[in-house]
């Protein structure tokens, strides 16, 4: 059963923190990425990359996922996320640019063909450290 995400990482993941994403690569090895995050509500982090990159084709092959991400100014601060990518692809064009227009004031740079897509991750385990 999927946990809520707690208000205590909101702002983890409501400000300009990046996130690293580990997929599985097809012999099991760990493939880790730095991404920019947001998240729906307390119910799932988000994260959006484009169909056909190595980390799109592992979670098509295995949605076993992480997402860590920590406080920019304080590194201790982080919360780790761990569940099942659900790859969304409505809205994802319109959220590579709300993620791009958060991290950098400006539209994300498409490439020609370029096809956009959602990963959703709803928290299966949290791991929590939050300093006041």
């Amino acid at each position: 059963m999927p946990e809520r995400l707690p208000a205590s990482v909101w702002p983890l993941l409501d400000g300009l923190n990046f996130a690293h994403v580990a997929t599985l690569l097809p012999d099991g090895s760990p493939q880790v990425t730095p991404v920019w995050v947001d998240r729906e509500g307390d119910l799932a982090v988000r994260i959006n990359t484009a169909k056909g990159r190595v980390k799109h084709r592992n979670l098509v092959r295995d949605p076993r996922v992480a997402i860590s991400v920590h406080d920019q100014d304080d590194p201790y601060s982080y919360v780790q996320v761990r569940g099942r990518a659900e790859l969304v692809e409505e809205g994802a064009v319109a959220h590579i640019h709300a993620l791009s227009h958060a991290y950098f004031g400006r539209d994300f740079p498409l490439a020609p063909g370029e096809e956009r897509i959602i990963v959703r991750v709803e928290p299966e385990r949290l791991d929590v450290h939050v300093r006041d």
